[in-house]
């Protein structure tokens, strides 16, 4: 098996085991750019369970992500197995309520969370 083959078993399993995966610069708990921090911070505000997947020191497989989804730049969202790219996209399906409509979907039985508030 090529290393790009293993590459991809890698994350079809990573995306199979999480419902919502962010595959981003850094970690939840330390992002390290702007727009993998941006993404963690949209889905906390939803109160869905979601896994962040640190691949900024792993070229191969940033390069094999980026033939899956046709999309060169990172974070790469997949909600329940589907690909939907970043916030550029995400942030429009919130707004119109599409976003909920996915994220309900892809957790069924669950009811949906109440929206997290930070006050600062």
């Amino acid at each position: 098996m090529s290393n790009a083959d293993a590459l991809r078993q890698e994350i079809d399993r990573e995306i199979a085991e999480n419902t919502i995966l962010v595959y981003g610069k850094g970690t939840k708990d330390m992002p390290r750019c702007g727009f993998t921090h941006e993404t963690i911070q949209f889905f906390s505000h939803f109160g869905y369970p979601f896994e962040v997947v640190d691949v900024l020191e792993n070229m191969p497989k940033r390069e094999v992500l980026s033939s899956i989804t046709n999309w060169p730049t990172l974070p790469k969202v997949f909600i329940a197995g589907k690909f939907y790219g970043d916030t550029d996209i995400l942030g429009p399906m919130a707004e119109n309520g599409e976003l909920q409509t996915v994220l309900e979907e892809a957790f069924p039985g669950t009811p949906a969370p109440s929206p997290v508030i930070n006050l600062h």
